[in-house]
């Protein structure tokens, strides 16, 4: 996977490209569970009787390396609503750290489907309060959970703390640990450096 690949992934531009390309795979298969309906139209020669997607999805993703992510999908669903969610980390000491959500734009929720992305699925503690503050917005009728690369403690966690009758959890790759930074090993590194360069 070039994600992974220390040799590939230093180019930017290719990263984020492979994170849309990855959201654009996720995003197909995720409208194959979605409701349509039948929708007549008119083509240059007759009519012609389409399916069209009949659920309303607000797509909902977590800065910063959520954005190319999130642009796959929405290049799929495109007639989705979108949210924006900034949650960080802070640290108190070397490695131990809270997670905060300090910025929300999303339209209500109320009984649509959120589609929630984040490549990287560490903890789970940055997803669920990412929901946390969505649900501000009202309550939706399901939740796709949509990660490139998660940790098996991070796939626990989202069970023990999303409801289960009406999550989905869509992941790549399951790896089997997290190290005392709360990286994902072997993962591939900080996304949002990987996407956008090093931050101070």
């Amino acid at each position: 996977m070039e994600l992974r690949n220390v040799n590939i992934q230093n180019d930017m531009l290719r990263f984020r490209r492979n994170l849309e390309r990855i959201g654009e795979l996720m995003a197909f298969e995720i409208s194959r569970t979605l409701h349509y309906r039948k929708e007549t139209i008119q083509t240059p020669l007759a009519q012609c009787e389409c399916d069209v997607i009949d659920t309303n999805i607000v797509l909902a993703t977590i800065f910063r390396a959520g954005i190319p992510f999130h642009q796959g999908f929405l290049n799929i669903l495109d007639t989705a609503e979108n949210a924006f969610v900034s949650a960080y980390r802070k640290y108190r000491e070397k490695e131990n750290f809270d997670v905060f959500i300090e910025y929300l734009a999303s339209p209500r929720i109320d009984g649509k489907t959120l589609v929630l992305v984040d490549p990287m699925l560490a903890t789970g503690k940055s997803m669920e309060l990412s929901y946390r503050a969505l649900l501000t917005k009202g309550e939706p009728a399901h939740i796709h959970i949509a990660s490139v690369i998660a940790s098996e403690a991070a796939v626990e966690y989202i069970k023990d703390h999303f409801p289960t009758d009406r999550t989905t959890l869509w992941v790549a790759a399951i790896d089997p640990e997290i190290n005392a930074h709360s990286y994902i090993v072997p993962g591939l590194g900080d996304a949002g450096d990987l996407a956008y360069g090093t931050k101070d």
